[in-house]
Order: structure tokens, then sequence, then C-alpha cells
């Protein structure tokens, strides 16, 4: 389920929320006070889709385990050596020249390998839009540098899926220890206890934890992170 498109009075392309959206607003501000505020704080923006498969999964690889604006900066330099950002023009790119954007030996290494994954067909974008998002996951993390976290974010910014909760997702659960557990660090809520707690939690935002994990990294930073 992508989000569409509509032209507007102006003659512009406007972008327009997945199909699922006003219903998940509507049930989250009805079973959650706290979520309600944050929606009510970002009536007009929404989730969307920004880029294809390939660009998508580059650039959560690019965003594992860094800040959203050391991700942003290193992800800006990618685009300037890949301007049209597809796997053979990233295959064209030497390692120390990705290397020379910020990344990592081993990130410059994992976008080369997604790049020839797609490259050789081996992973087939419409196929996986058929299939359940574990059995997304799973196709997934069968790939160098994809984990949970980076399939899950596929999910979400591509696939728009509705009800995906990421609970390795450093923002979500620092939005969620600021709000609903009295500040308690991120670090805790990494264990096996706090894991508990944050699925119990979300337990009530189904079937739209997709929409309840967007609007919480709202509520720390107002600026939607394109993927």
């Amino acid at each position: 389920m992508k989000t569409l498109a509509r032209v507007s009075a102006a003659g512009t392309s406007v972008a327009v929320p997945p199909s699922f959206w006003p219903q998940a607003k509507r049930c989250l501000r009805a079973t959650d006070p706290t979520l309600a505020s944050v929606i009510a704080r970002h009536p007009r923006i929404h989730l969307v889709s920004r880029g294809d498969g390939f660009a998508t999964l580059a650039r959560s690889i690019v965003g594992q385990q860094i800040s959203v604006k050391a991700a942003d900066s290193v992800w800006a330099r990618v685009k300037e050596r890949c301007p049209e950002m597809t796997p053979r023009e990233m295959l064209g790119r030497r390692r120390s020249s990705l290397r020379a954007c910020g990344l990592s030996e081993r990130k410059a290494e994992y976008l080369r390998d997604l790049a020839r994954h797609f490259a050789e067909g081996r992973i087939d974008i419409a196929q996986l839009a058929s299939q359940p998002d574990e059995a997304v996951i799973a196709c997934l993390t069968d790939i160098r540098g994809i984990g949970r976290w980076t399939a899950e974010m596929f999910l979400i910014f591509n696939l728009l899926r509705p009800d995906v909760l990421p609970l390795d997702d450093l923002g979500l659960l620092k939005a969620i220890g600021r709000l609903y557990f009295d500040g308690e660090s991120t670090t805790a809520l990494l264990r096996g206890s706090g894991r508990e707690k944050v699925a119990r939690l979300g337990a009530r935002w189904a079937p739209y934890r997709s929409v309840a994990t967007w609007y919480l990294w709202r509520s720390l930073d107002p600026v939607p992170v394109e993927y």
C-alpha cells in the first residue's frame, strides 16, 4: 500500500496519507490520551514513502547506530556521489569513495552488497510487497548488514505497513521513556523487562503501531526522516 499523490489547485503534486492513516489517528486518539496530544500537535503531516526499495534500504543502512542528524549528513554526501541512487550506480563507486562520505568500511561493504542483490535480481520488491511482515523481515535479514531494525524501517517507510513496532529503535524508546515511564532510559528499555513493558504498551496501539511509532518520533523531532 503506497502513499499516492493528488494535484493541488496550484498544479503541484501533493502527497496524501496512506489509506489507513485517518482511521489510525481516530483509533489512537480514542485509546491513548498521550498519543492524542502528540497527534494534535502535528495535524498536517503524515507518513510518506519517498524512495524506491533500494534507496529505502540503503538509507536505513546508513542510519544504523548513529543519530538522525549524523545519518542525514552522511546520506546527503552519499547522494552527491550517487545522485540517481540506483544499484548499478552504487556498484560503480569504489568503497574508498563511499567511505569518504563518512561511512565505515563495513557500511560501505553493506551498501555494495545490497546493490549487488538488487542488480542481480535477488531482491524482488513486488514479491516482498505481497508477503506478511515477518516473511519480509526473514527475507531481508538474510542480506549482510540488514538486521531486524533495518527490515522494520523498510516495512514502515517503503511498504507502508500499518502495524510495525520497532523495539530496537532508540528514538522510539527515548520518546516512550519520556512520555510513559517517567524518563526511564533507553538502555533500561532495551533490556528484557524493559522490552516487555514497551511491547505491552504497544499492544494498545495495534493494529496501528507504525502510526503510533511515527507520531512518537515526531514528539522528539517534528521533521520526518525521509527514507
